[in-house]
C-alpha cells in the first residue's frame, strides 16, 4: 500500500497492490466517516460541499484563485494548451482563509530561541533559513529544525529555491559533522531530518559527509530517528548505497513535480528518471528501508498527472506534498 502523509485535510490515494484509488482523511477531518473508508459517494460530496464553503479549497469559497494560464502563448510541440508555471505570470489573486502561518511564538514553552541559539554557536546552516521555509516557527518552537550539510551554497539553481548557488562553493566544514550531532543531541529530540545544498562539485556529492553524521549521531544517541533528504548524487548509484546503508532510517529524495513541469522546475542536471533511480537502488541497496518523496501542488500539474506520478513512486513508502 503506497502511504501518503500530507499537511492537507484530504489524501488522494492509490493502492501500488491493486491499483484502486481511495480518499484517506485524518482523524480531525469533516470528510472522515465513522467508518473510515467506504462513505458513500453522496454523503461525501454533501461533506465536500460544506467543507468548501466553509474554509475554502484553493479554489472557491476561500478567496483563493487557481493558477492562471500563461497570457504569453507557447510554441512548438509544448504548446497543448496545458498549465505550466511561468516567472513573472499573474499570481493568483488572494488564498484560501485557512492560509495561515502562525509567527515563531516566543513564550516560556517555546524552544524557538534555544535552537537558534545553538545554530548560531556551532556555525550550522538549516534549510529552515537559507530556503526561507514559512513554517520555521512551528518547527524550532518545537525544538527541532532541518540541518543543511555541505554549505549554504548550491551546485544548481531550481527554479523553486531560494537557496544561494554557485558553480564552485566553498569546500564543506570537514568537523560539520561533529558539530551536528552535537546540536541534534542538545536539543532532546527523538527523530531529526538532514537536508544539503546538491554538491556537483564533489567526487561523491557529499555522499561520504552525509554517512559520517549518521553514524555520529547514532552512536552519540543510539535510539534517535534520521531521516536524510538527499540531492540525486547526479544519478551515482554508488553514492546512494554508501548513504543507504549509513545507518540512517528513512531515505529521502525529492522528484518535486510531475514529470511533465520537470524542466519548468528543476534544474536541467536533475530529472524525473534519474530521481526515480536512486529512490529505487535506495531500496535495493538495503531491503526494508523507507523511503520517501514528496511533491509541489500548484505548478499547473493536473490531478491525473498526480496519480500517475504517485503510481511510479510506489517504489516510495511514503509521499508528501
Amino acid at each position: 500500500m503506497l502511504r501518503v502523509c500530507s499537511a492537507l485535510s484530504a489524501f488522494h490515494v492509490l493502492s501500488a497492490t491493486q491499483g484502486s484509488e481511495a480518499f484517506i482523511f485524518p482523524e480531525a477531518s469533516p470528510f472522515r466517516s465513522p467508518k473510515g473508508l467506504g462513505s458513500t459517494s453522496s454523503s461525501f460530496d454533501a461533506v465536500k460541499d460544506s467543507y468548501v464553503v466553509e474554509r475554502g479549497d484553493g479554489s472557491t469559497g476561500g478567496g483563493g484563485l487557481p493558477m492562471p494560464k500563461s497570457t504569453e502563448a507557447s510554441v512548438g510541440p509544448d504548446d497543448d494548451g496545458a498549465v505550466r508555471p511561468k516567472v513573472g505570470a499573474d499570481m493568483p489573486k488572494g488564498r484560501p482563509s485557512w492560509f495561515r502561518v502562525p509567527a515563531p511564538s516566543q513564550g516560556p514553552e517555546s524552544r524557538y530561541a534555544r535552537v537558534k541559539e545553538s545554530l548560531s554557536e556551532l556555525t550550522l546552516h538549516t534549510v529552515c533559513e537559507e530556503a526561507q521555509c514559512p513554517n520555521i516557527g512551528e518547527c524550532w518552537s518545537g525544538g527541532t529544525g532541518t540541518i543543511m550539510l555541505l554549505g549554504d551554497t548550491c551546485t544548481r539553481g531550481c527554479m523553486f529555491c531560494a537557496v544561494n548557488t554557485a558553480s564552485t562553493p566553498p569546500p564543506p566544514d570537514p568537523f560539520e559533522p561533529f558539530k551536528t550531532a552535537d546540536a541534534v543531541c542538545s536539543w532532546g529530540v527523538d527523530y531529526i531530518v538532514l537536508t544539503s545544498v546538491d554538491r556537483d562539485d564533489i567526487p561523491d556529492g557529499g555522499a561520504g559527509h552525509f554517512a559520517t553524521t549518521v553514524k555520529l549521531l547514532k552512536e552519540k544517541k543510539p535510539e534517535i530517528l534520521v531521516e536524510c533528504l538527499v540531492s540525486d548524487f547526479q544519478g551515482n548509484l554508488g553514492s546512494v548505497e554508501t548513504l543507504a546503508t549509513s545507518g540512517l532510517d528513512v531515505y529521502a529524495h525529492n522528484v518535486e513535480t510531475v514529470e511533465r513541469l520537470q524542466k519548468f522546475v528543476r534544474d536541467p542536471r536533475a530529472g524525473y528518471h534519474q530521481s526515480l533511480s536512486t529512490l529505487e537502488h535506495a531500496k535495493k541497496a538495503k531491503p526494508g528501508l523507507y523511503t520517501k518523496t514528496s511533491l509541489m501542488l500548484g505548478l499547473g500539474e493536473t490531478d491525473r498527472e498526480v496519480i500517475d506520478t504517485m503510481k511510479v513512486s510506489a517504489v516510495c513508502l511514503v509521499v508528501c506534498f
